[in-house]
């Protein structure tokens, strides 16, 4: 009796171990957080707009204008109170007429942290006065190659008055 109930027992752990590792692998995901900082004014730009259409300026959205971008990825929402662990190196593209929809083209390229010497890629539309949008990621390099997976950016701060926008990203991603 006690050799079945050891064999049942090992049994029931063994299914166990293999519903928890099957779950862990159909979802797969790393999710964190990070803080991009968009800096457009002052001495040290991390964003600067780089061509325009000739009808950019005078367009309620600015169509047509494109900014380089190589912002702080930070801990924390304010430079400050965060370590900076990389970069949001790309470009962003003004691709709506109605609305504030950006094409965004980038690289998280992380310098600090876990993810030291990774990257990941991410495309997609950024419509900014929606709350929360959602962006792919395409690609990585380092632990995060071959990565797939989404962003979801929100914004802190549009930095109207100090010139400094601050978006919270959360990553969601399987590599």
């Amino acid at each position: 009796m006690a050799a079945a109930t050891t064999t049942t027992l090992l049994l029931l752990l063994l299914c166990a171990a293999a519903t928890h590792a099957t779950a862990a692998d159909d979802t797969g995901f790393t999710t964190f957080k990070l803080y991009f900082h968009d800096i457009v004014a002052g001495t040290s730009p991390t964003a600067v707009r780089i061509a325009q259409a000739s009808s950019s300026s005078t367009s309620s959205t600015s169509f047509g204008a494109m900014v380089a971008i190589d912002d702080p990825l930070t801990t924390g929402p304010t430079r400050a109170s965060g370590t900076e662990i990389g970069r949001a190196q790309g470009t962003y593209t003004f691709a709506d007429q109605k609305t504030f929809g950006l094409l965004m083209v980038m690289n998280f390229v992380f310098t600090g942290g876990e993810h030291n010497g990774s990257t990941l890629s991410i495309v997609g539309r950024n419509e900014v006065l929606s709350d929360v949008r959602e962006m792919s990621i395409v690609g990585g390099s380092g632990k995060f190659r071959m990565a797939r997976g989404y962003v979801q950016a929100h914004t802190i701060d549009s930095g109207a008055t100090s010139g400094e926008t601050v978006v919270q990203y959360t990553v969601n991603v399987k590599a």
